[in-house]
């Protein structure tokens, strides 16, 4: 890999790991919500389930959908059902209260990782990462590209949640809390909007 197709490869990963979408959206609910060291599990199983999956990706699990095309569809359904639920537990927790903070969880390390494999925004960048930088797919390459994004992505999608948690002082009562997760609900749902494309 060249200087100029690793540089290019280090600004994609930038651009599409600090732009919104639902891991950065979610993070961002879960920094206002638990603040940066509950979350900490959630933003590991980020780096590491996309990870993995450009690692997958790159070694043909997409042969998988042209082999059986049904099971594309089926992935979309499940990604855009998944995504309306974990919106409408986004628009429902409310931890303002002492009580409420103490039996809340945010999402495991387990579960972030696990959620790549339904997340439209992390299938387009996998997708477009291997297609036009390890277009060999050769492991090597491929190992390249995922190692690319696990040194990048992290820090990106830890400034979400950083954010998220800075937030946090102005969501000291539930009305303000509501709104904020409210918003943060409905723009999760709008970042589905490549799956309708």
């Amino acid at each position: 890999m060249t200087f100029e197709i690793l540089s290019a490869l280090i600004l994609f990963a930038f651009v599409s790991s600090i732009t919104p979408g639902p891991n950065n959206l979610m993070l961002m609910a879960s920094g206002a919500n638990y603040g940066v060291k509950r979350t900490l599990p959630h933003m590991l199983g980020v780096a590491s389930g996309f990870t993995l999956m450009v690692v997958l990706v790159g070694l043909g699990i997409m042969q998988l959908f042209d082999m059986f095309p049904i099971t594309y569809h089926i992935l979309k359904m499940v990604s855009v059902s998944y995504l309306l639920y974990l919106a409408y537990k986004i628009a429902t927790s409310s931890t303002a209260s002492k009580d409420k903070s103490a039996n809340a969880k945010p999402m495991t390390f387990l579960q972030a990782v696990m959620f790549q494999w339904v997340n439209p925004k992390a299938w387009t960048m996998a997708l477009t990462a291997i297609s036009v930088y390890a277009p060999s797919k050769s492991a090597m390459a491929v190992l390249m590209v995922a190692g690319v994004f696990g040194a990048v992505n992290l820090p990106c999608i830890s400034g979400w949640t950083v954010l998220g948690q800075k937030i946090q002082s102005l969501l000291t009562n539930n009305k303000r809390l509501r709104i904020f997760n409210y918003t943060m609900a409905g723009l999760l749902v709008t970042s589905m909007y490549p799956v309708f494309l």
